[in-house]
């Protein structure tokens, strides 16, 4: 394979992909790129040797059926090198994605938002002042375990805080979960970020705005090239300096994506990404005597047993069964949403049986 292509991330596995859908199109301009970042509806990708903007095929905005059908940051694409008539790329297919970290996008639609294609580690950044919150970290922890790829735990600025009691609270709700402490001020914790992303592997950085993000990454390259700002000295609450999800090559060889900071980190699809999460939660849930129990005031609970204790904590209890509920309400809402969209096909197909029958009775 292409060693410009394998610094970027590329993978026997996508070889075989795009060796595939290239053939199914059959055209010799093809060749496989990454999507680098987006912006309003165009994309900037990397072939191994440059950097361009491309486009999508109106086939496959008109296939797509909801955003996860769409490329993301991160996303193999088979490319079409013939420009066109601006000059830009042609996008002709997304390549399977080997994970996907998605979330509910924020405003009132709803609707999934992938964050990041094509992830092996997504490290969750929090810093170590009145940022840190464990429920907000389940949270993240539950959408990381349903994307596919291994969450990895970062409190930032250990040089202004003592990170010990932090690391020790989120030890309690992200079992079996790497935490480290790091300073991009004073570069701990750098070098084992770096060691993670070796052997061409792929990070995303995630977390609230201010928490250093792009501090970090700067740090990995060597060089002041994203923007950063600091936060504000009243609430510490950082200032939305990246604008737009961008994928950035490391010099000593993997890649990371860089992310706005987010708002609200509204779940997508729970799954098996919040039991994962939860999994001494969903251990005991397992030995109820009630197969539906609500883990409230049933008999038999081993749940709410284990609260009574002392052997876990009513808090994590609470966090796991509001984001349990939040899923429930998502998936309601999506069979809402498909039973509309049939009702919609049936109408019109029925509105055209009797054009037809009309059309008909007209020419007899």
């Amino acid at each position: 394979m292409n060693p410009d292509l394998v610094r970027l991330g590329f993978t026997p596995s996508f070889a075989g992909h795009f060796a595939a859908l290239a053939l199914t199109e059959g055209a010799p301009s093809r060749l496989p790129a990454r999507v680098i970042t987006e912006h309003r509806g165009a994309y900037r990708v990397h072939d191994g040797t440059i950097e361009r903007w491309a486009v999508i095929t109106g086939r496959l905005r008109h296939e797509a059926k909801s955003p996860l059908d769409m490329p993301a940051v991160g996303d193999w694409v088979v490319l079409d090198e013939m420009p066109d008539a601006e000059g830009r790329a042609v996008i002709q297919a997304i390549l399977p994605r080997r994970t996907a970290f998605v979330r509910r996008a924020a405003g009132v639609d709803k609707k999934p938002q992938v964050v990041a294609a094509n992830v092996d580690r997504v490290f969750l950044v929090a810093s170590l002042n009145r940022d840190f919150s464990p429920r907000r970290l389940e949270r993240y922890l539950a959408l990381a375990r349903e994307s596919g790829a291994d969450p990895v735990i970062l409190l930032s600025k250990a040089d202004l805080v003592d990170p010990g009691p932090a690391i020790e609270e989120a030890s309690a709700v992200a079992r079996g979960v790497p935490i480290h402490a790091s300073s991009s001020m004073t570069g701990e914790g750098v070098e084992l970020v770096r060691d993670y992303l070796k052997d061409n592997a792929t990070g995303v950085l995630l977390g609230s705005s201010g928490v250093g993000k792009s501090t970090l990454i700067n740090r990995l390259l060597g060089e002041d090239r994203l923007a950063t700002s600091p936060v504000r000295d009243e609430d510490d609450k950082g200032r939305h300096t990246t604008v737009r999800r961008e994928l950035v090559v490391l010099p000593s060889g993997g890649v990371v994506i860089d992310t706005p900071g987010m708002r609200e980190i509204g779940l997508w699809d729970t799954g098996a990404g919040l039991d994962e999460a939860f999994d001494d939660v969903a251990a005991l849930a397992a030995t109820c005597r009630f197969s539906d129990c609500r883990h409230e005031k049933e008999p038999g609970c081993a749940v709410q047993k284990a609260v009574a204790e002392g052997a876990l904590p009513a808090e994590r209890v609470t966090s796991y069964k509001a984001l349990q509920k939040e899923g429930e309400r998502l998936e309601a809402l999506s069979d809402n949403r498909s039973r509309a969209e049939i009702m919609r096909k049936n109408r019109v197909i029925a509105r055209a049986v009797r054009a037809h029958a009309q059309m008909h009775k007209k020419r007899s």
